[in-house]
């Protein structure tokens, strides 16, 4: 959500400004703006619309400078548009400010504000923030550094911001509380952004701010405090992602590349901590925790969207073999009840981003009330790792597309990983089925390989049912989980209405909705529910639906009573997820295609909630 890149040093800022903003893209946004500084004015440039707009905007205007700041907006107060986009700026013009996150009281702020002859011109609450710095400043006989402090002491909410002075060309200050925000060192000059994708093209180290901290960088001085005016020791560490991670590759789209990318993302995942010959999962960030592990209660997973359908799938296989109590939460309902915690149980919080808004919350909730907590995340310095007792990356690498599909597998490997680690630790599983398991885990990465080839069937199957305004996705036991993000996929990037559901709850309802115009995906692998499956596509051709089958290899009982068969590679039950994802995650990305949606941006769409 929302984006925010600056740059101070010696080079022109709007190149690597403009270049920034289109790296971050992916965020989702409704509108783009640039400011910078020349010799001694202040000029803004922002529209409504895509970055390319905005480019085009400015094309002819002044846009020098060595100093300068961007911003994607994803609309929260007042609608997109021309004047609601940032920068913002104070009354008298000479402050400006970028913003991600939500003040929570910015209507009393504004009102006080307007009281003391401030007027605004936007619907944002990131303008009331300029307007109370701007007005501390001239007040309070502070320089604008101590402003910006005695401001954010004011505000409750969550904020990423930076800010420049027309006036002192020669500083940026940028703070952070509750989103996510990384500075870039250079020699001579300094980067912020929301994330390390625009600055890794210019510098490996990286400082990633941490809550309630104000920085403020010069040409060549950076100097950190934390809001309550103690001075910080920066923490410089060096950056893993490569620029190359962030282009195409010669794919059409993102979501493509990435989908693709899910043989080598669960390698990555896997890579030195599963030794098959020995029957042996090792887990670094958990190995101080084996006898928390041996002894828990209870496991809550915690988490939103796509990695709250990875934690069901955690479910069931933690409680198969590692025979230990689960329960799945959504983190935005988990943090607002009262849930019962203790120090017995341990709190699983799952995030690719690492800075989800509603998980980051429930997981200090949980803290305060004695919990154990693990994260399972992607992106290496994020949030959530920092504030978490221990955890296990992914180790995906950067996912652009909005709609996630090597994160989800990411997850679930590493779940499974989790899963068969605490079952070592428990004993609930023997040495002989352990090294069975991960021996077959091994060569999952391959038979992923094996069902993206069926990518020319799914198109072929994709142009045939493009046109339904709605669909169904079954399954039972882990395979319901993988309905629900089959799903999730179809409707977040075509915008056909589409729900996932167990198939034994289809007669509970859903069954009513079906009709020669109804598309129905049935997970149909050869496992434990096999036949009852079988019983429920019965039921869906006895009404004239269409169905759309993820088959195991070789199945000709299936095919011969749907419409359309996809094959995957034969697997145990407990890797069914990481295959039968693959032509979903396909199947959605041909029919988004193929209705001309934007595949990597879906409208409404930001790919880290960073605000509730």
């Amino acid at each position: 959500m929302c984006g925010i890149v600056g740059y101070i040093g010696f080079r022109e800022a709007w190149p690597i400004v403009l270049k920034g903003l289109k790296r971050l893209e992916y965020r989702g946004y409704d509108s783009a703006g640039i400011a910078l500084i020349d010799d001694q004015n202040l000029n803004i440039y922002k529209k409504a619309g895509k970055v390319k707009e905005l480019e085009d905007f400015a094309a002819e205007k002044n846009l020098s400078g060595s100093i300068g700041m961007g911003h994607t907006r994803w609309a929260t107060h007042g609608a997109p548009s021309d004047r609601n986009s940032h920068p913002h700026t104070s009354q008298d013009g000479q402050l400006s400010i970028i913003h991600n996150g939500i003040i929570e009281n910015y209507a009393t702020l504004k009102e006080e504000l307007i009281s003391r002859g401030h007027s605004f011109n936007s619907d944002t609450d990131t303008e009331v923030l300029i307007h109370l710095i701007e007005d501390i400043y001239k007040n309070n006989e502070v320089d604008l550094s101590e402003a910006v402090r005695l401001a954010l002491k004011e505000v409750t909410g969550a904020y990423a911001i930076v800010v420049m002075d027309e006036k002192n060309p020669n500083q940026l200050i940028a703070a952070r509380k509750g989103s996510p925000m990384v500075i870039g060192v250079g020699q001579g000059e300094y980067f912020i952004a929301s994330d390390a994708t625009p600055i890794v093209e210019y510098t490996k180290n990286v400082i990633y701010l941490n809550d309630n901290e104000i920085a403020f960088l010069k040409r060549d001085e950076l100097e950190i405090k934390h809001l309550d005016n103690v001075v910080q020791t920066p923490y410089i560490q060096e950056l893993e992602l490569k620029l190359e991670m962030l282009e195409k590759g010669g794919y059409e789209h993102f979501m493509l590349k990435e989908i693709y990318e899910q043989p080598r993302s669960i390698r990555d995942c896997m890579r030195g901590r599963i030794y098959p010959e020995e029957g042996k999962v090792q887990l670094g960030g958990l190995k101080e925790f084996t006898d928390k592990l041996k002894n828990i209660d209870r496991i809550i997973i915690v988490a939103c969207g796509t990695s709250w359908h990875a934690g069901l799938v955690g479910e069931y296989l933690i409680e198969e073999y590692a025979r230990i109590p689960v329960e799945v939460e959504y983190a935005s309902e988990f943090r607002y009840r009262n849930p019962i915690i203790t120090e017995k149980d341990v709190v699983i919080a799952i995030s690719q981003s690492g800075e989800t808004a509603d998980t980051m919350a429930a997981i200090e909730m949980a803290k305060e009330k004695g919990a154990t907590i693990f994260g399972i995340c992607n992106v290496v310095g994020a949030s959530i790792p920092r504030i978490t007792h221990a955890g296990v990356y992914t180790h995906a690498g950067p996912e652009i597309g909005v709609a996630s599909t090597k994160a989800f597998t990411a997850q679930v490997t590493v779940l499974t990983l989790m899963a068969f680690y605490m079952a070592q630790q428990k004993g609930t599983i023997t040495n002989s089925k352990l090294t069975e398991l991960l021996t077959e885990l091994d060569c999952i990465p391959d038979k992923i390989h094996a069902a993206l080839q069926s990518n020319d069937i799914i198109k072929e199957v994709s142009a045939k049912i493009k046109d339904a305004s709605n669909c169904l996705f079954l399954g039972r036991g882990s395979g319901f989980p993988v309905a629900l993000e089959g799903a999730l996929k179809l409707k977040e990037i075509s915008y056909i209405h589409a729900e996932g559901y167990p198939a034994a709850e289809m007669k509970h309802g859903p069954i009513a909705l079906i009709d020669e115009e109804m598309p129905v995906v049935f997970i149909a692998t050869k496992n434990s529910s096999y036949e009852k499956v079988i019983s429920n596509i019965q039921e869906v051709k006895a009404r004239k639906g269409q169905v759309i089958a993820i088959v195991t290899e070789g199945d000709v009982e299936v095919k011969k009573m749907v419409d359309y068969c996809i094959e995957i590679p034969d697997a145990s039950e407990a890797f069914l997820p990481l295959l039968a994802t693959i032509p979903l995650q396909l199947l959605s990305y041909h029919i988004a295609v193929m209705r001309g949606c934007n595949v990597d941006q879906p409208r409404n769409l930001a790919k880290s909630v960073t605000v509730e």
